[in-house]
């Protein structure tokens, strides 16, 4: 894959790695940096080498501010500006992924880069993560998700105050309110997620799969639905040659 100007992609014994590379811009998200990503995901996602994505940020201060808003105003027109969005819609791009998705996040992780995050399976936070939705401080509301996703994270009440009021919490208010699964110390944030990685390779890669799509389309559904198609889910996976070996394995104990 051509080398990318705003991010840094590598691979190695099936974890997949995006660095968000703009560090002086605190890894804001430009026009460019939309574009390499919205690139990078559908390869990740057709790689037969590739089991699982950790995503990170460059530098020291954190893992994105959000959307470069010194581009704000600058496509030709409002039109044109929405017509390019729809095309490229990046968050339903990374909601598409098959495979996890893991967010390694230090620092600041503000506007569409929270939004990022919460578009991905695991959120692995270091203690000195900061969290928050800016955009109504600037008269604006979320563009990328976040008060939709936000509130299917942590319950109503409590991602209110980063929507509504635009608050920014630390990490161990965003691991209280269950917006990341696990705060760990800085130094440890990135061998926690390729720990997280490796047990997500260890298991059986059609399940885990599955188990991904069966959570995301279900928060959609009714709940009757959602179980009628957790019944499909499990007779297709069950079919397949990990399950039956899964199956034996277990019963050896």
């Amino acid at each position: 894959m051509d080398a990318f100007e705003t991010i840094i992609y590598e691979k190695s014994g099936g974890i997949a790695s995006i660095t968000l590379n703009r560090p002086r811009a605190l890894n804001a998200v430009n026009i460019k940096m939309r574009d390499e990503l919205y690139e990078v995901l559908p390869a990740i996602d057709d790689d037969p080498e590739v089991l699982v994505c950790i995503i990170g940020g460059a530098g020291e201060r954190g893992f994105s501010a959000g959307a470069d808003i010194t581009e704000f105003g600058t496509v030709p027109s409002q039109t044109i500006g929405r017509s390019v969005r729809w095309e490229r819609d990046l968050w339903g791009q990374f909601l598409g992924v098959s495979k996890p998705l893991i967010a390694a996040i230090h620092g600041f992780a503000l506007g569409a880069g929270v939004e990022m995050s919460m578009c991905c399976d695991f959120r692995i936070a270091s203690d000195d993560a900061r969290f928050g939705l800016p955009e109504v401080g600037i008269g604006m509301v979320p563009t990328a998700g976040g008060s939709q996703t936000m509130p299917r994270l942590a319950p109503l009440g409590m991602s209110a105050a980063p929507v509504i009021i635009g608050e920014i919490i630390d990490a161990a208010e965003a691991l209280r309110i269950g917006l990341v699964q696990r705060v760990v110390p800085r130094d440890d944030l990135m061998p926690t997620a390729e720990d997280v990685a490796r047990k997500l390779m260890s298991r059986g890669q059609t399940a885990l799969r599955y188990a991904k799509e069966a959570i995301r389309r279900g928060l959609d559904l009714p709940l009757q639905q959602g179980l009628e198609m957790e019944s499909r889910l499990f007779a297709a996976v069950l079919a397949t040659d990990d399950a039956r070996e899964g199956i034996r394995a277990y019963s050896r104990g």
